[in-house]
């Protein structure tokens, strides 16, 4: 194991306790001032096409998104993941009756739904960012299998981290691959991404 990966792994199991020890009523309030500040949000107002994610434990529940999203007559887009290549592929879905629990439980869409391609897809994008914690840079930080962070490093629209407030670090340690997103969303609003030191 790396040294990075460690540091990871450690970082993980403190912010995976502190967000499993909110109450299931604290989180909804809080996931509902998210979605409104989302759907406020200049970037969803003019993007065609939105890609989200299906929420698992207690992660950021943002599938009311997905309803406004349709009632406005954008596409919506859910992750389905290659466990064997640890990559994924966004496919379209109409209802949210069309995902099924897949790999680490999540709900996917099938795997003949029409796939959204970040290159030849035609449409303004935004890819809403689940994680359990940012840092104030906009660097994310996952379960460690490397799903997003190969998806974003292909995918031109506009990336948007989805976070507690209380689970925003000053920095986390970083792969090669990391990629910061373009701003975070929390419960008390936007949060801008701070300038990278020179």
């Amino acid at each position: 194991m790396t040294p990075i990966k460690r540091e990871k792994d450690i970082i993980r199991k403190d912010c995976s306790d502190i967000r499993n020890a909110m109450t299931p009523e604290e989180r909804k309030i809080k996931d509902e001032k998210i979605c409104q500040t989302i759907a406020s949000l200049i970037s969803f107002r003019h993007a065609e096409i939105i890609l989200l994610y299906a929420p698992i434990k207690s992660e950021i529940d943002i599938l009311p998104i997905f309803h406004l999203a349709k009632e406005k007559g954008k596409r919506v887009a859910f992750p389905k993941c290659n466990v064997e290549e640890r990559t994924m592929k966004f496919h379209f879905v109409d209802s949210l009756d069309e995902l099924e629990p897949c790999a680490y439980g999540i709900r996917e869409p099938k795997e003949d739904a029409p796939v959204y391609d970040p290159e030849t897809t035609p449409g303004v994008a935004v890819c809403y960012l689940p994680g359990l914690a940012f840092d104030v840079y906009g660097y994310r930080l996952g379960y460690g299998k490397g799903y997003y962070d190969k998806f974003t490093n292909s995918f031109l629209g506009s990336t948007i981290g989805v976070v507690y407030s209380n689970l925003i670090l000053p920095t986390l340690p970083r792969g090669k691959y990391d990629k910061h997103c373009d701003i975070m969303i929390t419960e008390n609003g936007i949060k801008p991404i701070k300038p990278q030191k020179k």
